[in-house]
């Protein structure tokens, strides 16, 4: 199968299209610009990585086992496995430039393209012009993902998710929607730039951080199945509070900072959501590193080199 992953080059994006490549497909990376390491070079750190290899482990060690059988029912004839390949295409989401191209043969989309400077407005006009790229090009399903809760806290990027979703749902392509919780890149991003300025956010705020191969697999999980709307939601393996991911943080090397009580009751819909854990999803907790494991298996991610910014 043919995939287009839009954002291919971003953090979750650069997981899918690891894990299409690993099931034998091609994955078209689509991004404005290419990545400088390859368009497979997929996941970026050890944690997605491990992460990737950890979800296909079980695939690969039956793929052996199917070929082991294969052979010796053929007399020593050679079975390759399916082997998969990454390449890079050129567009602009916003404009639609290059669209048409990036597209050309794509039998699924992914859209793992993320924004969150985005307005409302944005994040709908661009999946529109998504949308009607694909139809022209004879896509025939588009998988998208969102976030747990966004239309419980539908302010600011909430909002605007809620605003993608909707035309997703409404759109002209068969469609398959998948709801993850925040992935541990968006903490991690959060307490470096507060670090920056000698502060540490704290509370109660109850959040279920991912990893972003776990989603990949379910993303591609759901190309292979085909369209099946809404999706069952996924969430990280643990459920915790921002003080406690605070001192995950602290003990993987943060330096020290003042800490900073994160208002809730001052920040309308999404504090009452942080506060009663209406963004997490307890019964969808999938197996995965906790964010201090995450932080344990790749170095680079720890408080003093976090490089991998979560608005990509």
């Amino acid at each position: 199968m043919q995939v287009a992953v839009i954002g291919g080059t971003g953090v979750v994006g650069r997981c899918v299209v690891a894990e299409l490549v690993a099931r034998g497909h091609t994955a078209l990376a689509v991004s404005r610009t290419a990545p400088a390491d390859g368009p497979a070079a997929a996941p970026g750190g050890r944690a997605e990585r491990e992460g990737a290899e950890r979800a296909r482990a079980e695939r690969e060690g039956a793929e052996r086992a199917r070929a082991e059988r294969a052979r010796a029912e053929q007399e020593g004839a050679q079975h390759a496995a399916p082997s998969g390949r990454a390449e890079h295409r050129r567009a602009d989401l916003r404009s639609g430039d290059g669209l048409a191209a990036a597209l050309d043969g794509a039998d699924a989309v992914v859209d793992a393209s993320n924004d969150q400077r985005a307005r409302k407005d944005e994040l709908a006009r661009a999946s529109r012009t998504l949308l009607a790229a694909e139809a022209v090009a004879g896509v025939g399903h588009h998988v998208a993902i969102s976030i747990v809760g966004c239309d419980r806290a539908a302010v600011g990027y909430y909002g605007a998710k809620v605003a993608q979703e909707q035309v997703v749902t409404s759109g002209p392509v068969a469609w398959s929607l998948l709801r993850a919780t925040q992935f541990h890149q968006l903490i991690a991003w959060a307490f470096s730039a507060a670090g920056r300025a000698r502060l540490r956010p704290t509370g109660r705020a109850l959040i279920q951080p991912i990893d972003p191969a776990v989603v990949a697999t379910r993303l591609v999980g759901a190309v292979e199945a085909g369209p099946g709307g809404r999706l069952p939601d996924v969430g990280g393996p643990r459920v915790q509070t921002l003080a406690e991911l605070a001192a995950d943080w602290q003990a993987h090397g943060g330096a020290a900072a003042l800490p900073l009580p994160l208002p809730l009751r001052l920040i309308g819909r999404t504090g009452r959501a942080l506060r009663d854990g209406s963004l997490t999803a307890p019964g969808a907790a999938a197996p995965g590193p906790t964010f201090a494991q995450w932080l344990d298996l790749d170095r680079d991610r720890a408080p003093a080199a976090v490089r991998e910014s979560a608005a990509r």
